[in-house]
């Protein structure tokens, strides 16, 4: 049975909160789980089902956290100055109820699964610890993309493992972004990119121009930082707007030189001045890729949403996440694997799902409409289509939100992670499910606790990835790669 020194629990009965930060420690040092995967195999656990079920992956990620009280985990009987304004509503799950600004939602939860009971002890935006199987972290990691101690993103993953079956480059991308890259319309943030794999295995994006439809005045809250007018995409956009494929290099833009040999040319002068190994094989793939693309012409094509008939569009929403979603659908279509969809702040920090101020109006005209058409249109259209079974749909976000709402403009709440929900729908997921449980102001879990670990593997786990299986960081130590992480199955069907 297996210990890591200073830490009484064995590994096999699950890590405490403690045990995690202990573990963490550790980990800048390359200590801690260099091995696991050998000294603690998953022979004589129980066999979990839908092992390798889901073809393929729809991520949707809300930057900034949603509420938890005002979508998926309300407390009708709290305190007003908990349970706010909004109401909640009934769903087709006799006694399930979430807020009122998800209505197409509250009719779908029968395909549905509700996790209630997400915690860790990180009330800040992080989403390397979201989305990759980094055991602990902080702001210095945060805020950092190529922090030594970053591990690779579920999609990166997905990628290097492809990659190593087949190493002929795909026409669509295994990994994909949407609809620009993440925090590039303010702060770029990590997360999402190849960790210790290094940059050949970071997210490729799409990217998006137009300016938004709506103009809205945006208020940080800070007396440091003026409001501003801002024109934002994810409030509303023209039919005629488009997305555009690019290479991994976000500032090499495909559809500039589609046709033309001015691409690779590009990328053979970037190639200058790089002189590493690792380097070079991140511009070979990188090159292998430009020119797969555009040669086949399969992802410009996937990205046109104007082919799609337009009262489809409009049941998406005519919104950036709304037809970034209706993308994301098309390019799984074209043979994608894994596809990232990101409601990301714009133009303004305290913006996205980061709702410290103004809460109640961006809730009520923004994000819960936008969410809910989108989610909705999303999930109807993949069942429609014959995907749903083998497509795995994933809503998550770094945190929760405070209890209590703040006495500020237009109300809002602050960061809180020892509580919060996300949603799991599709290939492998269990159907019309709520998991845990927590106290009466939704602030503290009380049963079945979840770490975001807890989701990276059992993600790892549907898409048939052991998330005990040996991964190498660049001086070839080897990593589980699903970390600390537990396939659960309070989520599988």
């Amino acid at each position: 049975m297996t210990r890591v020194p200073g830490i009484n629990n064995p590994l096999s009965d699950g890590l405490t909160r403690r045990n995690l930060l202990q573990i963490g420690a550790l980990a800048p040092l390359g200590l801690p789980l260099a091995g696991w995967a050998q000294e603690n195999p998953s022979g004589g656990l129980p066999v979990l089902s839908g092992f390798g079920t889901a073809k393929r992956c729809i991520l949707l990620y809300l930057w900034g956290s949603p509420s938890q009280l005002d979508t998926f985990d309300p407390k009708p009987d709290a305190p007003v100055e908990v349970r706010g304004e909004f109401q909640s509503i009934p769903t087709v799950l006799p006694g399930v109820r979430v807020g009122e600004i998800l209505p197409r939602i509250a009719k779908l939860l029968g395909n549905v699964t509700i996790l209630r009971s997400l915690t860790h002890p990180y009330p800040i935006h992080g989403t390397a610890f979201a989305v990759t199987g980094v055991p602990t972290t902080d702001l210095q990691l945060e805020g950092n993309t190529r922090d030594p101690r970053q591990w690779p993103f579920v999609g990166s993953v997905v990628e290097y493992l492809a990659q190593q079956s087949d190493p002929k480059p795909p026409a669509v991308p295994r990994n994909f972004g949407l609809p620009f890259l993440l925090g590039s319309k303010r702060r770029v943030k990590p997360g999402v990119f190849g960790g210790f794999l290094g940059p050949a295995y970071d997210t490729v994006w799409s990217e998006f121009q137009a300016k938004g439809t709506r103009e809205v005045l945006r208020d940080s809250g800070a007396p440091d930082v003026p409001t501003k007018i801002i024109a934002d995409p994810y409030l509303g956009i023209l039919p005629t707007d488009r997305f555009e494929s690019v290479a991994s290099d976000v500032t090499t833009s495909l559809d500039r030189f589609l046709g033309r040999t001015s691409l690779l040319d590009q990328l053979d002068s970037a190639r200058q001045g790089t002189g590493s190994n690792a380097n070079e094989t991140t511009f070979a793939r990188h090159r292998a890729l430009a020119r797969s693309v555009l040669t086949s012409g399969k992802l410009r094509e996937a990205l046109d949403v104007q082919r799609e008939p337009p009262k489809v569009r409009e049941q998406y929403g005519m919104t950036l996440f709304g037809q970034s979603c209706l993308a994301a659908r098309r390019l799984l279509e074209a043979g994608g694997k894994f596809v990232t969809v990101c409601w990301d702040e714009y133009g303004l920090v305290n913006t996205g799902w980061d709702t410290h101020v103004h809460m109640r109006s961006r809730l009520k005209e923004e994000l819960g409409p936008g969410f809910d058409n989108a989610f909705a249109s999303l999930l109807g259209d993949l069942s429609q289509r014959g995907m749903l079974d083998d497509t795995a749909i994933v809503v998550v976000s770094e945190h929760g939100r405070t209890p209590k709402i703040q006495q500020v403009s237009g109300g809002g709440r602050d960061h809180w992670s020892l509580a919060y929900s996300a949603l799991f729908a599709g290939a492998g997921f269990a159907k019309g499910r709520v998991v845990g449980k927590t106290d009466h102001i939704a602030g503290e879990v009380t049963e079945t606790p979840f770490s975001p670990k807890d989701v990276v593997a059992t993600l790892f786990h549907l898409l048939g990835i052991d998330p005990q299986m040996e991964i190498h960081d660049r001086l070839g130590r080897p990593y589980p790669i699903g970390g600390v992480g537990r396939v659960r199955s309070e989520l599988l069907a």
